[in-house]
């Protein structure tokens, strides 16, 4: 009688263990395979011999200089890191804006950073703030105050969503949408989904009230991400692109890890990128109808864009993080210019552009770090709270936790004038109207005073 094939006896032949093994086992085995035909039959389950590092980095376009010695560190860590990213055998094209600045260990996409690559979707190269973006209303001349007053009460800043009483409605659509894609259609995302609602995060995320340049009409404007259902989307998007990694080209970073886009998986990946993408233009739309409704104003106009998110264009993937779109074949949407906010006591620049060769039909997203939180922390001397309204002068800055973040303030934040020249110089979209700050609201420093720092001080207290 003859011997059954085994999983063992297939990977004793070469072959990786997974999912097809069962069925396959179960094929050979019925149908007897042996000799020529079992090889015939398994030719299909062989993998392609690993894709190598690109031996020198493919060539990318540098939009940025630096303008003094604290910027040529930053500067510099940019361009290696890009460099060492642009050997990852998928990509065929890359650029760095003038915010730039590191995002991680070497190999890391930067801030500011676009890499294209082909047929491959590459989840670390948008990270787990999927779809950070910004969008604009226009309440024509409305009063910046209550403006800024009604959006204080109907916004919401810090970890964590909105307890059942304050959520906003789920629209069914996005619902549905959830629930027809594999990587979405989960108790737990959708949960979050329903709680993040109306929620802005912390970080550099805003809500930023203030007056057009052209028409002095009083605009608000937003900034922030996918919160909970992008962070957990970008978590399986990881592990998916590790899995292909390990067989696909093992000698790439794992944080550049991609998923092939001809595969199930990368079909499934692309179509809830799009789903939380629709997920994160809502958050934003239900806390600015909130505040018109709380006033009673018309809107006069609105319009968003991301930027930081994976755009496609045939079969070539624009991983940009923290990039603004130009070009309109990216945005399917588009309903007006763009957003290119700097720091709270600087205008949010509307913008229009054309692609070139260098900038790839993108622009800055902002102003960017030359240093880190921790380094900006540091080098600051004298109260928080002189410090403070040194940098606020004539604003209303709030933060929502009421307690100062001192690496949110203008000093944390590359020198404005310098990034806006830049853009002139190297191409990078022109300034067809200002939004002049009035005042804005960040989370704040929301750890001072977190539960779990309570709580560890009571301990503390106790022990003495």
């Amino acid at each position: 009688m003859k011997t059954k094939i085994t999983g063992h006896d297939l990977i004793a032949l070469g072959y990786r263990q997974g999912k097809w093994m069962k069925e396959a086992i179960e094929h050979i085995n019925t149908n007897a395979l042996e000799g020529e035909a079992l090889s015939a039959y398994l030719e299909q389950f062989k993998l392609p011999d690993p894709m190598r590092l690109h031996q020198k980095p493919i060539e990318f376009s540098i939009n940025i200089k630096a303008e003094n010695e604290l910027e040529e560190d930053n500067v510099s860590k940019v361009i290696n890191s890009m460099q060492t990213l642009m050997k990852t055998p998928t990509l065929v094209d890359g650029a760095i804006m003038p915010d730039a600045c590191p995002a991680g260990p070497d190999g890391t996409i930067p801030v500011g950073g676009v890499a294209v690559a082909k047929n491959a979707i590459h989840p670390g190269m948008h990270s787990a703030d999927i779809c950070c973006s910004v969008m604009l209303t226009d309440f024509g001349k409305s009063d910046p105050k209550a403006v800024l007053d009604a959006a204080h009460t109907n916004t919401h800043f810090g970890p964590g969503g909105r307890d059942r009483n304050t959520q906003f409605r789920f629209p069914k659509e996005l619902l549905n949408a959830f629930e027809d894609n594999v990587l979405l259609n989960d108790k737990e995302m959708i949960k979050i989904a329903r709680s993040h609602l109306g929620t802005q995060g912390d970080g550099n995320h805003f809500l930023f009230v203030g007056r057009s340049k052209k028409t002095g009409n009083t605009m608000l404007v937003t900034h922030h991400g996918s919160r909970g259902p992008g962070a957990k989307l970008y978590g399986k998007g990881m592990k998916i692109a590790e899995r292909f990694r390990r067989d696909l080209s093992p000698d790439t970073k794992a944080q550049n890890a991609w998923i092939p886009f001809d595969t199930e998986e990368g079909q499934n990946y692309w179509d809830a990128l799009q789903v939380i993408r629709q997920w994160t233009k809502t958050n934003h739309k239900v806390i600015h109808n909130a505040v018109a409704k709380a006033l009673d104003i018309a809107i006069e106009n609105r319009y968003w864009n991301e930027h930081n998110f994976v755009f496609k264009d045939g079969d070539l993937f624009y991983h940009a993080k923290g990039a603004t779109p130009l070009d309109a074949k990216f945005m399917p949407d588009i309903t007006g210019p763009r957003l290119i906010p700097l720091n709270m006591s600087e205008p949010v620049l509307i913008v229009e552009g054309a692609t070139t060769k260098t900038n790839l039909g993108f622009a800055p997203h902002g102003a960017g770090r030359n240093v880190s939180r921790t380094q900006h922390r540091k080098s600051k001397t004298g109260s928080i709270m002189q410090i403070f309204k040194e940098e606020t002068r004539g604003l209303d800055v709030r933060f929502f936790s009421e307690e100062i973040d001192i690496t949110e303030l203008p000093s944390a934040y590359k020198n404005a004038k310098a990034v806006r020249a830049q853009m002139n110089e190297f191409g990078l979209g022109n300034v067809i109207d200002e939004v002049m700050p009035y005042g804005c609201i960040m989370a704040g420093d929301w750890q001072k005073n977190a539960p779990w720092k309570k709580r560890r001080e009571h301990r503390k207290r106790n022990k003495c």
